[in-house]
C-alpha cells in the first residue's frame, strides 16, 4: 500500500529555522522539495546564501572522536546547546593541538637520529675513531658500497696497481660495504676508478666521536629516549581524550545535528515582509505525521505551517512511500528492483507476495524440503534482517502445503498420502487434446486467472492515470479483457463438455473487442476530442493495425502458455528426487541415506534457484508488464522519526 501524502508549507522567521528543523523536522519523516521551484509566484523569494558555520567546529569534532582510543564508547551522550558544544570542541581541540605539536617535533627529532643510524650501521666493522677519520687533512676518505662482482674484479686486477687503502665493514648477499682511503694529490684519479667499479658513496655526519658501534649505542639511546616522551606525550593525549569521551561525544552529535541542519537551507527560501523576513521550507509528510506536526505546533507562535490537499495545485508529484504488512514488507525488494510505483499507482506488493509465493510452492511442492526452507528462510531473517530470507521462507510455508498435496517428503511419497495428486501420475483426458497431465492443465487455468486480473488492474491503474486508450482500447484494457474473458469462458465451457455460445454472440465476444483494438488509435482521438481523428496515411494505418492485431492475439496465446512450466516444474521436481532416491537403492527397501541427503541438498539448492529466478520471470513478464508503470520516485525523509 501507498501512504497518502500531504504538501506542507513550512513559515516562521528567519533566525528561527535551526529551532524549528531541530525541534520538529527531526522528528517526522519529511521529502524536502525546492521551495524556490514550488513557490514560482510568490513575489520576492530568494534562495539563502549563507554559509554553514557549524562545518569546521563539526569536522574538528570528528577529527577529535578518531583519536580515542578503540573500543572506547560514551556511556551517556550528554545534550549541549550549539553554542557550549562548539566551546568544547575548541577547548579540547586546542589541548590536543598544543600536545600533537610536541609530538610532532620529538618525531622529527627523532627521524633525524634514525637516519643517522641507518648511515652509520653497515660500517659497525670499522674499529677505528668515526672523528678522527671524518678530520684527516692530506688524506681522503670515502665510505660507501659495491657489489660482490665489482668487488671481486677490483681486489683481483686493480687493487694491486693503485696507491689506496681499502677496509671491508661489512657485507650481505648483494654489497660489500667499505671504506678506502687515499692521498690527497691522487684522490680525484683513485675516485674515478673507484666509480668505474660503481662504487656507491655514503656521507656520514659528522657530530658522534668514537667507533661506529660507539655512535650506534648513542643513537639508539637518543632515540628511544624520545620514543619514550613520545608515549608519554601519546599517553596525555589520551587521557584528556579519555577524561572529555562524554562531553566530546555528546558535542560531537549536537554539531553533526546542527551541521546536517543547515544543508535544509539549499531547500528552503527566503522572503521579506514590510520588516521581518521569513524563511519557507516545502515538503510532503504522510498524513500521520502531517497531522501529529501540526498538533505539535499548534502552540508555537513562531512556526506556522500550511497544507495543500489539491495535488494539481503544487509543481512536484507526491513521492511513493510504501507502507505495507510486516508479512509482505521484504516483497518490495522485488517492487524497488522493477521500479517504484508511482503515487497514485497501485501498489502490487501484496499481489507479488501471494503470487510470487504460492507458484514457487506449486513448482517445488515437498514438505521435507519446504520445511528446511521455511526454517532456515526464518532464522537466516531473524539473524541477518535478509529481506531475501524472509522471502525464502514464505516460499517454504507454501512448498510445505503443496508437499501434503502432492505427497512427497524428500521425495519420498509412500510416507504420507498424497491429500491432492502425484504429479507424475494423475491425467486427465480432454477433448480434441486427448489426455494430459493434470498439473499442465491447472497450471495454465491459474495462469489464465492471473491474466484476467493484471487487466483489471490495467484498468484501474489507466483511471487513475486518466488514460483513456489503455483504460478502454488497448490489449490490456476493457477491450482486451472482453476478448480474453469470452475466450476463456469458450475453452472452459468446452473442455468441459458444455454448449457454447450462438455464433452471432461469439461474434459480439470476440469481433467487436478486436475490432475497437484495431481503430484504438482513431478512438482515442475521438474521446480525447482531437480535430484529427484518422491518420493521413490510411494504407499503412491499415497494415501497422492487422500486424499489431496479429502479435496481439500470438501473445495472448503464448503468455497463457508461458504458465505451462509452473507445472512443467512441478513434474521436474517429483522425477529428480526419484532420480535421487534410484540412485540411493531407495527402491531395494535399504537405501544409501548419504546419497539421500546429498540428492535432496543437491536439488534443494539447484532447482530452489531455478525456480526462484523463472516463478519472478513470470511476475515482471507476465504480470507487471500488463498493469505496472513503474514510474514513482522513492520518498526520501530528511529526517527519521524516533
Amino acid at each position: 500500500m501507498i501512504e497518502k501524502m500531504k504538501f506542507l508549507s513550512i513559515t516562521g522567521p528567519k533566525e528561527d529555522i535551526d529551532r524549528v528543523i531541530d525541534t520538529y523536522l527531526s522528528k517526522y519523516e519529511i521529502h524536502l522539495e525546492n521551495a524556490l521551484s514550488e513557490l514560482k509566484t510568490v513575489k520576492d523569494l530568494r534562495p539563502y546564501i549563507e554559509t554553514n558555520p557549524y562545518k569546521d567546529a563539526y569536522q574538528r569534532a570528528t577529527e577529535l572522536a578518531e583519536l580515542l582510543p578503540p573500543g572506547n564508547q560514551a556511556n551517556n551522550r550528554k545534550y549541549f546547546s550549539i553554542e557550549k558544544a562548539a566551546g568544547i570542541v575548541a577547548e579540547v581541540g586546542e589541548k590536543v593541538k598544543d600536545l600533537a605539536a610536541k609530538e610532532e617535533a620529538l618525531l622529527a627529532e627523532q627521524n633525524s637520529f634514525r637516519q643517522s643510524l641507518d648511515r652509520i650501521l653497515p660500517f659497525t666493522g670499522l674499529n677505528y675513531d668515526l672523528s678522527s677519520i671524518l678530520h684527516f687533512k692530506y688524506i681522503k676518505f670515502r665510505f660507501g658500497r659495491i657489489t660482490h662482482e665489482y668487488y671481486n674484479k677490483f681486489e683481483s686486477y686493480v687493487y694491486d696497481t693503485i696507491d689506496t687503502v681499502l677496509y671491508k665493514c661489512r657485507e650481505d648477499d648483494q654489497y660489500v660495504w667499505l671504506v678506502y682511503f687515499a692521498p690527497e694529490t691522487i684522490s680525484n684519479q683513485i675516485d674515478a676508478i673507484y666509480a668505474s667499479m660503481h662504487f656507491e658513496r655514503f656521507f656520514l655526519p659528522d657530530e658522534y666521536e668514537g667507533t661506529p658501534l660507539d655512535a650506534i649505542h648513542y643513537l639508539e639511546d637518543k632515540i628511544n629516549t624520545l620514543q619514550a616522551d613520545i608515549n608519554s606525550i601519546r599517553k596525555q593525549m589520551s587521557g584528556l581524550l579519555s577524561a572529555r569521551q562524554d562531553d566530546l561525544s555528546g558535542a560531537l552529535n549536537r554539531l553533526e545535528i546542527f551541521s546536517t541542519n543547515f544543508n535544509v537551507r539549499k531547500l528552503a527560501a527566503c522572503t521579506k515582509q514590510n520588516v521581518n523576513t521569513f524563511y519557507i521550507i516545502c515538503g510532503w509528510m504522510s498524513n500521520r505525521d502531517a497531522a501529529a506536526f501540526q498538533k505539535e505546533i499548534s502552540d508555537d507562535k513562531k512556526t506556522f505551517c500550511f497544507m495543500e490537499d489539491d495535488h494539481n495545485n503544487i509543481m512536484s508529484k507526491p513521492p511513493t512511500k510504501l507502507h505495507n504488512p510486516k508479512l509482505f514488507k521484504p516483497f518490495e525488494m522485488f517492487i524497488q528492483m522493477y521500479g517504484l510505483p508511482a503515487y497514485n499507482e497501485i501498489d502490487p506488493t501484496i499481489l507479488i507476495g501471494i503470487t510470487y509465493s504460492f507458484l514457487f510452492g506449486f513448482m517445488f511442492g515437498d514438505v521435507g524440503q519446504g520445511m528446511c526452507l521455511l526454517l532456515g528462510g526464518f532464522l537466516l531473517y531473524r539473524l541477518k534482517k535478509m529481506n531475501l530470507a524472509a522471502i525464502i521462507s514464505c516460499c517454504g510455508f507454501f512448498s510445505t502445503i503443496f508437499g501434503f498435496l502432492f505427497g512427497s517428503f524428500f521425495g519420498f511419497e509412500n510416507i504420507i498420502h498424497a491429500v491432492w495428486l502425484r504429479p507424475m501420475e494423475h491425467m486427465t483426458n480432454l477433448p480434441f487434446i486427448g489426455k494430459l497431465n493434470t498439473v499442465f492443465i491447472v497450471a495454465v487455468s491459474i495462469g489464465m486467472g492471473i491474466i484476467l486480473m493484471t487487466m483489471v488492474l490495467n484498468i484501474i491503474n489507466s483511471i487513475r492515470f486518466h488514460d483513456p486508450e489503455r483504460t478502454l482500447f488497448d490489449t490490456n484494457g476493457t477491450a482486451g479483457l472482453v476478448f480474453y474473458a469470452s475466450l476463456v469462458l469458450t475453452i472452459v465451457l468446452y473442455m468441459t463438455g458444455n454448449s457454447i455460445p450462438a455464433a452471432m454472440l461469439l461474434v459480439i465476444m470476440f469481433v467487436i473487442p478486436l475490432v475497437v483494438m484495431f481503430f484504438k488509435e482513431p478512438l482515442t482521438n475521438l474521446v480525447e476530442k482531437k480535430a484529427q481523428i484518422m491518420p493521413k496515411e490510411k494504407g499503412m494505418f491499415v497494415v501497422q493495425g492487422f500486424f499489431e492485431l496479429f502479435e496481439v492475439l500470438l501473445s495472448y496465446f503464448s503468455n497463457t502458455l508461458s504458465f505451462v512450466r509452473v507445472g512443467a516444474f512441478a513434474v521436474s521436481h517429483a522425477a529428480m528426487m526419484e532420480v535421487v532416491l534410484m540412485l540411493s537403492g531407495a527402491e531395494a527397501g535399504t537405501p544409501n541415506w548419504l546419497v539421500v541427503i546429498l540428492g535432496n541438498l543437491f536439488v534443494c539448492g539447484m532447482e530452489g534457484l531455478i525456480v526462484g529466478i523463472q516463478v519472478l520471470r513470470l511476475e515482471y513478464y507476465e504480470l507487471f508488464s500488463r498493469f505496472y508503470r513503474g514510474t514513482g520516485r522513492a520518498f526520501k525523509p530528511y529526517g527519521k522519526k524516533n
